[in-house]
């Protein structure tokens, strides 16, 4: 009993696998109906539902992704080339997965990604004129694109070199034109100092004639001013008659002392 329900459980199993696999061959051929017609939502749509019967459906897969290459959705269909490398075991298929993941690092300009894709590609199918011909044209215009930046760097660099050139320019006008106004600061100040000091030994050598022509004039004044000519003049007289008093007395004195004499003696 045990033994008729084990084979009972295989059959189905085995039958329900083989369904599975009908069905999923029966949507990804639709989906390849659709897809001749250019009707690429109904055929991604069917391809889908292969790919969810039977997941490692490579047919499915690697048309799926041919589909968003063609609707420009090339990172879905870079994914969906991977997965198909991944599930295949057919050589032939692996070979055109790989290419057409290189094609789609080619429109994104990932050249790098390109050539590896294009590498593996060869080495699942070395006698592909295309494969080895893409392979070729990525290298070329990853050396270009290479070539371009380094040239991008050069001139980059070369203008931040000429800025900070200028920058050092400009900045030693500036200090030049502050160190200009410096010195002359410097020498206003000195020439005032100097101007200043001038005028002070000139202001002390003016100052005693000053004072000496003052303390004469004064002295002259005072000497002049005191007294007015007929002041002096009388003065004068009153000194010489003073003094002609003095000397009359002294005269009179001297009369006096002389002993007078009678008459004669005969």
């Amino acid at each position: 009993m045990f033994r008729v329900f084990i084979c009972l459980f295989f059959i189905l199993f085995v039958t329900n696998i083989m369904s599975q696999e009908r069905d999923s061959n029966n949507y990804t051929y639709n989906g390849n109906k659709f897809a001749e017609k250019k009707v690429f939502d109904e055929a991604e749509m069917a391809y889908r539902k292969a790919i969810s019967s039977e997941p490692n459906n490579s047919k499915a897969l690697y048309n799926l992704g041919n589909t968003h290459y063609k609707e420009k959705d090339f990172d879905e269909a870079a994914q969906r080339f991977f997965q198909t490398q991944k599930e295949s075991d057919n050589k032939n298929q692996k070979h055109k997965a790989f290419h057409n993941m290189g094609n789609v690092f080619m429109q994104q300009k990932e050249y790098a990604k390109a050539i590896e894709a294009y590498k593996n590609a060869l080495r699942n199918d070395s006698s592909d004129d295309q494969t080895r011909y893409n392979y070729a044209l990525a290298k070329e215009l990853l050396e270009k694109e290479k070539q371009k930046q380094k040239e991008n760097k050069n001139k980059k660099d070369q203008e931040q070199e000429e800025e900070n050139k200028n920058d050092q320019e400009n900045d030693n006008k500036n200090n030049d034109k502050k160190d200009d106004g410096d010195s002359e600061k410097q020498d206003k100040e000195e020439k005032d100092d100097k101007k200043s000091k001038n005028e002070d030994e000139n202001s002390k050598n003016e100052n005693p004639k000053k004072n000496q022509d003052s303390d004469s004039k004064k002295d002259s004044q005072k000497q002049r001013g005191g007294l007015s000519n007929q002041q002096m003049k009388s003065l004068l007289e009153a000194m010489n008659n003073q003094e002609k008093k003095v000397q009359d007395k002294i005269n009179a004195k001297k009369v006096k002392g002389i002993p007078i004499r009678g008459k004669k003696d005969w």
